[in-house]
C-alpha cells in the first residue's frame, strides 16, 4: 500500500533548493511534487507516495526535526527538516493497538467531552504543543500518528494543501466550476450536492490512505471590490447569496449523522474571518494590510456569511485571516475569536489561522514584542490550531514563562480533539465505520463527473442576445471559426485551489461535437501583448459560417497574491475581438472566462458582436457545457452574482478603502450594487434566457405588524411605532415572523428553460442605514415550455428585511418597503404593534 510523506523545507537559494529535490527524489524513489508555502520565507513541502515499508526499513517514519537525517539532510543545505508520513490518520483505538484500544477515550460508548478529556490528561505538555498546529505530531505511546489537517476542497478535493496527494488508484478528483461561477446558479440544491459528492470522495481518498478529513473550504468572503484576485473564490458580492451558499456547501460537505447529528462525513471551514479581500494592490498586501471597517459594515456585510456559516450551516472550524481589523490582527483579536465565533454564534469547533499568520502579526506587522507574547495573545484569543509553526516553537516557553498557561492549551486541543471525535478518527478502524466503504470507484464517477458538467451549464450567463443570434444551429452553422486565448485551454478551466480533473473537454472540443472547427488562438496567451497572429484569426472568421471569441483572464492575470490593476481585457485582446467581429461573415459570440468583472461595454454596445456568454472558470467539463449553451442544447439561466462596473469605477478608487457605503460629498462612490447607484455595464442578478417569463402575483399581504417583545427606545408598549422609525430586532418577537409571497411563472418561450426569481427589499428611507436595495430571497425553477410553476417564497423579516444603523445594531424599518419580485413591484408595510397580529 502507498502511503503519503511529506519533507518541509526552508532552504536558503534556489541552488539549495535543486539539491533538495535531488535529495529528496534519491530518498523517496519517486517523484514528487512541491508547494510553495511561505511568501516570506523560502519554504517548500515535498510530496510523494512511498511504499510504507520502505519508510520504516530506512527509518524515516515518524521522525520530526533532526540534524542528521541520512539521505536526506545535508548540513550545508538546509537550515532544517521537518518529515511526516501517513495522512491517513492511523487510530490508535483500532484494532491493531492492544495497548490503547482499551482506554476510555477509545470507547464511543461515553459521551466525546469525556473521552476528550481522559486523552488531554494523557499528554505532556510537549506532546500537547505538538498537536497544536496542522502538521500535528504522532504520539507514538498512545498509538497516535501524525496528521495533517490542511486540505483544501474549494469546488473538487484539491492538492493545493498538503493534506491530499493523488496517485495510484485515485489519479484525480471530479473537479466542479470554480465557486462564482456555480454562485450564479442561484440554486441552493446544486451547491449542496456539490458539497456531498466533493465528501464522498474526500472520504475515499481517506480510506485510501492520501488524503485527511478536513478540508478548508469554503472561501465566503465579500466579493467587495472587482479587482480582487481572489473573488473567483468566493459566491460573489452579496452577503445574503453568499451566506445561502455557505450554508448549503457545508452541510452537503459535512452531511452530519449520528443520532444527535454531531457526527462529520468530513470537516468544513469557513474562511478568512474577516474583512479580508486584498492581496497584492499597488504596493498593499495582505500581510501588512489594516482594513478599517466600521461596525455597521462588518454587522450588515462582512460577518454576514460566516455568521451562518456557523449558525445555520454548523460548521466545524473558521478561519481567521491574515489582515488587521481596526488595528488586531485577526487571529489575535479575542471579540472576533471568543466573544464573537464561540460566544455569540456558538462555534461547535475548532478556530484555524491562516497558514503563517502568527509569523506574520509579529514579524510583519509587529503586533507583539516577543514571540512567547504572540503565542499568547492567539491563543487566549481563541486561536485552536496553527497553519504553521510558530506554536510548536514557542509555545512551550510561553508556558514556562507564564504568558499561556496549560489550561489555554488544553481548551485550544479540546476543540480540535472533538471534531476529529466526532470525524470518527479515534472509533476505531476506518473500514468498518461510517462511509467506510468508499474507495476509487467512487471517485471521478459517471454520476459525479455528470454533476460536473450540470453545475457548468446551469453557471453560464447569457449577458447579450442580439436579434435572438443565439442558439447557433447544427443546419446553418456548420463550420466554426474558435478564436482566442482561451479557446482550447484546460488548466485555465478548472481556476485556483484546484486538484487534479478527472479530464477536460476544452471550448474547442466541445464545439467539435456540434461543428466543423477553424482554430486560431489569435494571442498567443490572455497577456496578448502583440497582433502577430490576428491576421489568422481574421481570415479564419471570414470563412467560418459563425464565430466564437474565447477571450478573458486565467491565473496569471488574477490570482491569489495577484489583484487586478483595472478590469478592461488585458493587453490587444478587445482590439482582436473588435478586428474578428469586423471581418466574420456570421454571427460572432464573445465568450468570457474570468473570475471578476471585465469592463466589456464596447461589446455590448458593438452591432457587430451578437452574443456575449460569461461562463467564468467552468470546471473540468467547461468545454462541453458552453457548446451546449451555444447551440441550444441547455438554455441558460444563470444571473450574474457580482457586478460588472466601467474602468471608471475603479480608476480613482482605491482597493485598500473599506467602507460599503457611498460618500457623495467625498465622491466615493459606495460598493457593490447594494450601495453604488453610478452606471454599470452590467447589473448585480443580470442574466437572459433563450426563453421569456412571466410573473403574476398570486397571494401576498400589504400590511405586515412586527409584534414587539422587549422594552424599545422612544416609544411607548401599547403604541405603533409611526412610519419612518425603525424597531432594533432584539426588540421584536421574530419567530416566524415571516413575508409569504406566491408568484406564479409562465414560461411563454418554445424551449424548456431554468428561471430564477430574484426577489429585492427596498427599505423605507433610513438615513444612512440602509442599502439601496438588498437580495431577500432567490429560487431556481425549470418550467417547460408554455407551462406555469407557483413558486412559494418566504422572507424572514428580522433577517432579511432590517438594515443596521451606525452603531452596528440591526434594526426593521417601519413603513413601506417596496419589493422587486422578478418585473414586479409590490408594497408592504411593516406596523409595529405590541401585541402583533399579521393582517393581510
Amino acid at each position: 500500500m502507498l502511503h503519503f510523506c511529506y519533507f518541509k523545507l526552508i532552504v536558503a537559494s534556489n541552488r539549495i533548493l535543486a539539491e533538495a529535490i535531488q535529495l529528496l527524489s534519491a530518498a523517496s524513489g519517486l517523484a514528487g511534487v512541491w508547494y510553495f508555502r511561505s511568501l516570506n520565507l523560502m519554504e517548500f513541502t515535498y510530496c510523494c507516495l512511498v511504499p510504507l515499508e520502505t519508510l520504516l526499513l530506512t527509518g524515516k517514519a515518524n521522525f520530526r526535526e533532526g540534524k542528521d537525517l541520512k539521505n536526506i539532510q545535508s548540513p550545508k543545505s538546509f537550515s532544517y527538516v521537518i518529515a511526516a508520513v501517513q495522512t491517513q490518520y492511523l487510530s490508535p483505538c483500532s484494532s491493531g493497538n492492544a495497548n490503547t484500544r482499551t482506554l476510555p477515550f477509545c470507547q464511543t460508548s461515553l459521551p466525546i467531552p469525556a473521552r476528550v478529556g481522559d486523552l488531554i490528561g494523557r499528554l505532556t505538555l510537549q506532546e500537547k504543543i505538538g498537536l497544536l498546529v496542522d502538521n500535528a505530531a504522532p504520539v507514538p505511546r498512545l498509538g497516535i500518528s501524525g496528521y495533517e489537517w490542511w486540505s483544501e476542497a474549494l469546488h473538487g478535493v484539491s492538492n493545493a494543501g498538503p493534506g491530499v496527494i493523488f496517485g495510484g488508484s485515485f489519479p484525480g478528483a471530479t473537479s466542479f466550476p470554480q465557486v462564482i461561477t456555480t454562485a450564479a446558479s442561484f440554486n441552493s440544491s446544486l451547491w449542496k450536492q456539490i458539497g456531498r459528492v466533493v465528501s464522498d470522495e474526500a472520504r475515499a481518498m481517506y480510506n485510501g490512505g492520501i488524503a485527511g478529513l478536513n478540508y478548508w473550504s469554503p472561501n465566503v468572503n465579500i466579493f467587495r471590490d472587482p479587482r480582487w484576485g481572489r473573488g473567483q473564490e468566493t459566491p460573489g458580492e452579496d452577503p445574503v447569496l453568499a451566506a445561502k451558499y455557505a450554508v448549503n456547501f457545508v452541510k452537503g460537505l459535512q452531511e452530519p449523522y449520528g443520532p444527535d447529528g454531531s457526527r462529520l462525513k468530513v470537516a468544513a471551514c469557513c474562511k478568512h474571518f474577516t474583512a479580508y479581500d486584498v492581496d497584492n494592490w499597488n504596493g498593499v498586501d495582505r500581510y501588512h494590510f489594516n482594513a478599517m471597517v466600521s461596525k455597521q459594515d462588518l454587522e450588515d456585510t462582512f460577518d454576514v456569511p460566516f455568521k451562518s456559516c456557523v449558525v445555520h450551516g454548523k460548521v466545524a472550524s473558521v478561519m481567521c485571516s491574515y489582515n488587521q481589523v481596526n488595528g488586531i490582527p485577526t487571529c489575535a483579536d479575542p471579540n472576533f475569536l471568543r466573544n464573537t465565533i464561540r460566544g455569540e454564534w456558538h462555534l461547535n469547533g475548532y478556530i484555524v489561522s491562516d497558514c503563517n499568520s502568527i509569523d506574520v502579526f509579529y514579524d510583519t506587522q509587529h503586533f507583539t514584542a516577543t514571540p512567547e507574547d504572540a503565542v499568547a495573545a492567539t491563543v487566549k484569543a481563541g486561536l485552536d490550531l496553527e497553519c504553521g509553526t510558530f506554536l510548536t516553537n514557542h509555545a512551550e516557553e510561553a508556558v514556562r514563562t507564564r504568558k499561556l498557561s496549560e489550561l489555554d492549551v488544553n481548551g485550544a486541543l479540546a476543540n480540535t480533539l472533538t471534531v476529529q471525535m466526532r470525524l470518527g478518527m479515534y472509533d476505531g478502524d476506518p473500514a468498518i465505520q461510517p462511509f467506510g466503504q468508499l474507495g476509487p470507484g467512487d471517485v471521478c464517477s459517471p454520476a459525479h463527473q455528470e454533476l460536473a458538467l450540470e453545475a457548468a451549464r446551469q453557471g453560464i450567463v447569457l449577458m447579450k442576445n442580439h436579434g435572438a443570434m443565439l442558439p447557433l444551429s447544427t443546419s446553418i452553422h456548420r463550420t466554426i471559426a474558435v478564436i482566442g486565448p482561451n479557446s482550447d485551454v484546460t488548466v485555465t478551466m478548472i481556476g485556483n485551489y484546484a486538484g487534479v480533473p478527472c479530464g477536460y473537454t476544452t471550448p474547442m472540443q466541445g464545439i467539435g461535437r456540434y461543428a466543423m472547427t477553424i482554430h486560431q488562438p489569435g494571442c498567443s496567451d490572455v497577456a496578448c501583448d502583440d497582433n502577430r497572429l490576428f491576421g489568422a484569426a481574421v481570415d479564419a472568421a471570414r470563412q467560418a459560417d459563425a464565430t466564437v471569441l474565447v477571450m478573458g483572464l486565467d491565473q496569471t492575470i488574477e490570482a491569489e497574491f495577484k489583484d487586478r490593476a483595472g478590469l478592461l481585457l488585458p493587453g490587444l485582446q478587445q482590439e482582436l475581438v473588435s478586428s474578428v467581429a469586423l471581418a466574420s461573415r456570421g454571427p460572432t459570440v464573445l465568450v468570457l472566462m474570468s473570475g471578476g468583472p471585465i469592463d466589456v461595454a464596447f461589446a455590448k454596445d458593438d452591432p457587430r458582436i451578437s452574443a456575449i456568454l460569461w461562463v467564468g472558470y467552468p470546471g473540468q467539463a467547461g468545454g462541453t457545457a458552453i457548446a451546449d449553451v451555444l447551440f441550444g442544447t441547455t438554455n441558460p439561466g444563470g444571473k450574474l452574482p457580482m457586478t460588472w462596473y466601467p474602468q471608471d469605477y475603479v480608476a480613482n478608487l482605491p482597493m485598500t478603502t473599506m467602507s460599503m457605503r457611498s460618500d457623495p460629498a467625498q465622491g466615493y462612490p459606495g460598493r457593490t450594487y447594494r450601495f453604488y447607484k453610478g452606471p454599470v455595464v452590467y447589473s448585480f442578478g443580470h442574466g437572459m434566457s433563450y426563453s421569456k417569463f412571466e410573473h403574476t402575483i398570486a397571494r401576498a399581504p400589504t400590511m405586515i405588524s412586527v409584534p414587539l417583545g422587549g422594552g424599545h427606545s422612544g416609544t411607548g408598549t401599547n403604541t405603533t411605532i409611526s412610519s419612518g422609525r425603525a424597531v432594533r430586532v432584539t426588540h421584536a418577537k421574530c419567530y416566524q415572523l415571516m413575508v409569504g409571497i406566491d408568484v406564479d411563472v409562465r414560461n411563454t418561450g418554445s424551449k424548456d428553460g431554468t428561471h430564477t426569481l430574484l426577489v429585492f427589499a427596498v427599505p423605507p428611507v433610513t438615513g444612512h442605514w440602509a442599502p439601496h436595495r438588498q437580495l431577500v430571497a432567490f429560487e431556481k425553477m425549470h418550467i417547460p415550455a408554455g407551462s406555469q410553476q407557483r413558486v412559494m417564497i418566504n422572507i424572514h423579516i428580522c433577517k432579511s428585511m432590517s438594515v443596521v444603523d451606525k452603531n452596528g445594531i440591526r434594526r426593521i424599518p417601519m413603513g413601506e418597503h417596496n419589493l422587486h419580485i422578478g418585473d414586479l413591484r409590490h408594497s408592504i408595510s411593516l406596523q409595529a404593534m405590541p401585541l402583533g397580529e399579521i393582517k393581510s
